[in-house]
């Protein structure tokens, strides 16, 4: 390859990798690593706060939900088609609360799940028992999204309280979830 190539590539290469520099959530997403840590909703409220100016879109699921894990690919692509403004975070509530099988337990089968899906924006795997989470966010089941506006108040809340009498469904990333980012974003 001669110089002028090497440079040439060189250049796009730097380029690439700048334009998907930012954050320290940003930069696993551009590396494609993907980290799990432990954490609680507090948790997911602080870092709601910390990105205000942009989109965050959070997404409640477990590897015990098939919708969820159906659904899951759609919240990477979300990410992955806006870098600069959305943040997407995954909340694992696969912690049961069962004495003998902690968070710890979990982390193996969740990690794996995100890593299949190149889930490289930051993942929370919950402490809190599912039950109390539930209960604390009033939620009835999962899958669930929530969606920040700019200014980091909810927008929006996808749950299973908006299903339709008929439909399978309660909501998509793709007919439901998408649009209304989308017009978030343009706003």
């Amino acid at each position: 390859m001669d110089s002028s190539r090497r440079t040439f590539f060189t250049t796009l290469l730097a380029t690439a990798l700048l334009a998907s520099a930012g954050s320290a959530d940003e930069k696993a997403s551009s590396e494609g690593s993907v980290t799990l840590t432990d954490g609680t909703w507090k948790d997911v409220e602080a870092l709601v706060a910390k990105h205000a100016g942009k989109v965050v879109v959070v997404d409640l699921w477990s590897t015990a939900c098939l919708p969820c894990m159906t659904e899951f690919p759609n919240l990477v692509a979300l990410q992955n088609a806006h870098p600069d403004r959305i943040v997407c975070i995954s909340f694992n509530l696969d912690y049961a609360g069962i004495k003998n099988k902690g968070p710890d337990y979990y982390r193996p089968k969740v990690e794996t799940f995100l890593k299949k899906n190149k889930a490289g924006f930051t993942n929370i795997l919950c402490t809190v028992a599912a039950d109390k989470m539930f209960e604390e966010l009033e939620l009835s089941s999962i899958p669930a999204v929530y969606v920040f506006g700019k200014d980091g108040k909810l927008a929006k809340r996808f749950d299973d309280s908006l299903l339709e009498e008929g439909k399978e469904e309660a909501f998509t990333y793709k007919h439901d979830i998408n649009p209304f980012v989308e017009k978030l974003v343009a706003k």
